[in-house]
């Protein structure tokens, strides 16, 4: 029963999140203005580093950057959410050929929990915190056991709810609920009857309907998104709905490579299509 899934999806995102100027400012009354003014130049080119750098799928080093910006601004909000994303991407690189794959996954998933928690105390209307955190959450249950994935499922759903909550436009949440939603709708009767007695938790309730809606809110909103596109056409195909399955999937090839995993996600929707081909 296996059922948690990878909420980033492999997304290399360069989030335009807003500094907490507000927060900054405060930390830097007791600095003369000079040094104030520096601290600000070298946060900005930092920044700037990571950014780049994590676009180029440079986890690790982008991390380096950040780091500089929390030794002097602890509270800096976006190296925290920035340092939750990369720490993901940390673990998703991890290969499972490692002989302690699982406990590598694991601690860099906890990490990024840990800089998604400190960013909601910070600013809990963000949605980048929310959904980051929703993204740590959802990974570590891939690696952990049945009983903590159930455990993490109510949460992954809340911190999903409020991403969306705080903006409407955040397509990586709508991508987000409507994964989860598949899922757990997937789960077959037997393991929901099974799982309060072996796991002392209920499985939670999930609807294709909703993954669809939620997918294709996802889709509007990153038309060019291909993973998104895969994972609606997955849902259709839960629901047998072959046609729009079918549309979305010959879509994907003339899509542009613009994340980490987008070839690995065309190959995939090449399958699923030529599985599909004749329903």
């Amino acid at each position: 029963m296996n059922w948690i899934f990878h909420l980033c999806a492999g997304l290399a995102i360069l989030l335009a999140a807003p500094v907490n100027v507000e927060t900054a400012e405060g930390r830097a009354t007791d600095r003369s203005a000079p040094d104030c003014c520096k601290r600000d130049a070298d946060i900005a080119r930092w920044l700037k580093n990571a950014d780049r750098l994590y676009g180029q799928f440079k986890a690790r080093e982008a991390v380096k950057e950040l780091q500089r910006i929390l030794q002097v601004d602890a509270g800096n909000f976006e190296a925290l959410i920035k340092m939750a994303r990369a720490h993901i991407d940390i673990g998703d690189m991890i290969p499972e050929s490692d002989a302690t794959w699982k406990e590598g996954k694991l601690k860099e998933y906890r990490v990024a929990e840990d800089y998604a928690r400190r960013a909601i105390k910070i600013d809990p209307q963000s949605t980048w915190s929310h959904f980051w955190l929703a993204a740590a959450l959802g990974n570590a249950a891939m690696v952990s056991p049945v009983a903590r994935q159930l455990e993490l499922a109510g949460e992954i759903r809340t911190h999903i709810e409020k991403a969306i909550e705080q903006d409407a436009q955040n397509g990586l949440a709508y991508h987000a609920f409507g994964v989860w939603h598949r899922k757990v709708a997937e789960i077959g009767g037997t393991s929901r009857v099974l799982a309060p007695m072996l796991y002392g938790k209920s499985v939670p309730t999930g609807s294709l309907e909703e993954s669809v809606k939620s997918l294709k809110r996802a889709v509007e909103l990153n038309p060019t998104f291909i993973v998104s596109r895969l994972e609606l056409a997955r849902s259709h195909v839960a629901r047998a709905e072959w046609e729009p399955a079918r549309a979305l999937l010959r879509s994907i090839p003339d899509l542009p490579i613009q994340f980490s995993d987008d070839s690995k996600h065309k190959r995939q929707a090449a399958q699923l299509l030529a599985e599909i081909q004749d329903r």
